[in-house]
């Protein structure tokens, strides 16, 4: 079934082939604690001890890393639906 043309197909499949790069390498650098990553946390600055700090810090990094593996996994869906509207147009191109 032919939802969107040739055009925004292939736009939508670009956008979300950049969008999964992008949001898995995010996510890996949020998973391995990367320092310039730090100030996207939202961290407040002031801490009974240094241990309250890096637990709230090691907590919000592995929310931010599994947020960002979760969107992409929405850019994979996109993908999917992108792919499959472009195979339909460039079949019904082939019909005509």
């Amino acid at each position: 079934m032919k939802i969107c043309g040739p055009k925004l197909s292939l736009c939508g499949l670009l956008i979300s082939i950049w969008g999964v790069i992008q949001l898995v390498l995010m996510g890996l650098f949020y998973y391995v604690k990367s320092v310039a990553l730090i100030e996207d946390l939202g961290i407040e600055e002031k801490f009974e001890n240094i241990n309250d700090f890096y637990a709230e810090a090691d907590k919000r990094y592995t929310q931010s890393a599994y947020n960002c593996w979760i969107a992409a996994c929405l850019y994979i869906f996109t993908l999917l639906f992108s792919a499959h509207q472009f195979y339909v147009n460039s079949r019904c191109s082939l019909n005509v």
